[in-house]
């Protein structure tokens, strides 16, 4: 009967939320800059057996492992570009005793140029702080990974692609471009924690879709860059792209041209630029990449594309992008010269010009560049957006992750500000990595340059 008694009181509190197996409350562990107490997203937290947490946008974990509270425990702490004092034993990181409710502030020391100012796409970008009850505002987009950015200005909206998307309900999500709108200045501040309200173009059921499915008969993504609004003759511009067909591994079989259709909120196909099986296999010079508007010394303006320095210029409207015959093959420079004396080869990037340094600006990836192969990320400048560029300095290293395709962003800052903005893709491709970064991986993190300050002049990683 003893027995009896003892198993029907055990399962009477397991059934009724007794209070000693009850969930214990969080404990909220925020992560802050300490030279200027910015909280920091993307931080590991990692336990001595080898549980790992990342911090949100808003810097915070909310700690809840049932066995470590209440017990003094050691947070190994891990991140590009921050860090902690080591020991005398080598290890960085902090111990301290995590109980139910309870709040704990650490700070770090950021070891390069770029401020990290959060993730812009995926799911979860608050999901430690909301667990705690903190930016409940803050709502979910149904998008888990977005690919490689494309942006502009049209109609008054700030237009955004992405290219391959990853989606809840399948491993295979969205390959023809995904779309969002926002204002032309969405951010009310330029300091985490980052909030950037995307609104999707969404399908009858509310789920996010494709918008550049050009060629429906077709196998394989569809990826459109060189993303522009163009003034046209009949005085309607129009939001064009490339876009490219592609099939295993990782290659174009078709080119071609395409315009936004501002009713269906579709990208359509307006001309084949090249078809392998009808041209051959050499893939002609298209307008790809990240495009950028100069006026020269005359006063006439062109359209540049590049990825990141300048491979083609044409005439800025409409119908000179839709001629071939009217575009410029131009030869950019291979090596840029590096501030402290050697040179770095570019990779991909974008350029633009920069009010504020009264300079052409690039940020670009170095092309197996070291630590990582594809996550060292430069800044350079010149005269011209046609060269020569040079004073290079390193802002931005991982140790072993790939920020591919970084994306200047002058229109989300005032013209002048002496604060420069960009974004690239966060992920485990090409690195090697051996595990992925849960929720942050294959998405967009947005980062920050403070032009003005010394620690850009000096450079706080590598100069080359």
């Amino acid at each position: 009967m003893k027995n009896g008694f003892f198993l029907a009181s055990l399962f009477a509190m397991i059934f009724t939320g007794g209070a000693s197996l009850s969930a214990a409350e969080p404990c909220r562990i925020e992560l802050v800059d300490r030279e200027n107490g910015w909280p920091v997203p993307l931080v590991e937290l990692r336990t001595n057996h080898q549980v790992s947490l990342y911090t949100d946008n808003a810097g915070v974990v909310a700690f809840d492992l049932p066995e470590l509270m209440g017990v003094e425990t050691w947070f190994t702490v891990a991140a590009d570009g921050y860090e902690r004092k080591a020991d005398g034993f080598g290890y960085r990181g902090f111990r301290f005793v995590p109980e139910p409710g309870g709040k704990h502030t650490v700070k770090v020391d950021r070891t390069m140029v770029a401020k990290r100012l959060g993730r812009l796409t995926g799911a979860g970008l608050f999901a430690g702080s909301q667990r705690l009850g903190e930016h409940l505002d803050w709502k979910e987009s149904g998008i888990l990974g977005s690919d490689s950015i494309q942006s502009a200005v049209h109609r008054g909206r700030l237009f955004w692609a992405w290219g391959d998307t990853i989606v809840p309900n399948y491993p295979l999500g969205l390959f023809h471009m995904s779309s969002a709108t926002t204002p032309t200045k969405p951010l009310r501040s330029f300091e985490p924690p980052l909030k950037l309200a995307l609104e999707y173009i969404r399908d009858a059921e509310g789920k996010v879709r494709n918008v550049a499915n050009v060629a429906p008969k077709d196998p394989g993504p569809t990826w459109v860059g060189g993303y522009v609004s163009l003034p046209a003759a009949d005085g309607q511009p129009r939001l064009v792209g490339h876009y490219a067909k592609i099939e295993t591994p990782l290659a174009s079989y078709r080119t071609g041209l395409c315009v936004w259709n501002d009713e269906t909120e579709n990208f359509e196909s307006v001309k084949v630029l090249w078809d392998r099986e009808k041209d051959g296999d050499k893939e002609p010079a298209s307008p790809v990449g990240h495009p950028a508007r100069w006026r020269d010394e005359s006063g006439r303006e062109w359209l540049l594309f590049g990825n990141p320095l300048p491979t083609m210029k044409m005439p800025a409207t409409y119908e000179a992008w839709l001629d071939p015959a009217q575009w410029e093959i131009l030869e950019p420079q291979e090596k840029i010269e590096t501030r402290g004396g050697g040179t770095v080869k570019p990779h991909s990037g974008s350029i633009a010009w920069n009010e504020y340094r009264r300079k052409w600006v690039t940020i670009f990836v170095e092309h197996f560049g070291k630590p990582s192969p594809l996550g060292e990320v430069w800044y350079a400048e010149a005269d011209s957006p046609l060269g020569a560029w040079g004073g290079a300095v390193k802002v931005l290293s991982h140790q072993n992750y790939t920020f591919y395709n970084p994306r200047l962003h002058p229109t989300l800052t005032p013209a002048d500000s002496a604060i420069l903005l960009f974004e690239g893709t966060y992920t485990d491709l090409f690195s090697g990595a051996e595990k992925s970064t849960p929720r942050h991986n294959y998405n967009q993190i947005l980062y920050r340059l403070d032009l003005d300050e010394a620690t850009f002049e000096a450079g706080r990683v590598g100069g080359g």
